[in-house]
């Protein structure tokens, strides 16, 4: 009987000091990098310049890593939808980790296509990272076109592209 409680024993120390070993891993702090007010500001007002010297009246918005909005410019001239579209834009290619024209191709063929919250099967929107990690995504709407509202994207990336590395 002794021989039995001893493995019983054994093996409830063995979860124990699993569950400490868990519980000091989880207990650690994590390091994240995250846009700052002041980059999404920049990365939103080259996208509006872009999209200006192209001759498009857009909206820009610009989340976190999270899906909370970090920065919003509606430039002179845009349309009232392109707000909201803008952001769910964005919220495409932060959730599907890829530009919202490639999750477009992907799904569009699809019927009926996946219907996720907040997202749009439209192009306009690319992620945001920070080496491989996705740190947040630009949306914009507005230009005549999503692939033209892509590339307005893709410069307001690139204003800061030397501070994502």
């Amino acid at each position: 009987m002794s021989h039995i409680r001893f493995r019983v024993m054994a093996i409830a120390a063995f979860v124990l000091a699993g569950a400490f070993s868990i519980a000091a891993l989880s207990q650690d702090l994590l390091t994240q990098k995250v846009i700052s007010v002041d980059m999404a500001q920049n990365m939103a007002q080259a996208t509006i310049a872009q999209c200006r010297a192209n001759g498009y009246r857009v909206s820009v918005s610009i989340i976190d890593n999270g899906g909370l909005l970090k920065a919003f410019l509606r430039d002179d001239g845009s349309g009232a939808g392109t707000g909201d579209l803008s952001r769910a834009k964005a919220y495409t290619a932060l959730f599907f980790r890829r530009t919202s024209g490639e999750t477009a191709k992907a799904f569009g063929a699809m019927t009926p296509p996946p219907n996720v919250a907040g997202t749009v099967l439209l192009a306009g929107g690319v992620p945001i990272k920070a080496g491989a990690e996705t740190i947040g995504a630009i949306g914009v709407s507005g230009a005549p076109g999503g692939d033209k509202d892509e590339a307005c994207a893709d410069a307001g990336i690139a204003k800061v592209a030397d501070k994502l590395k």
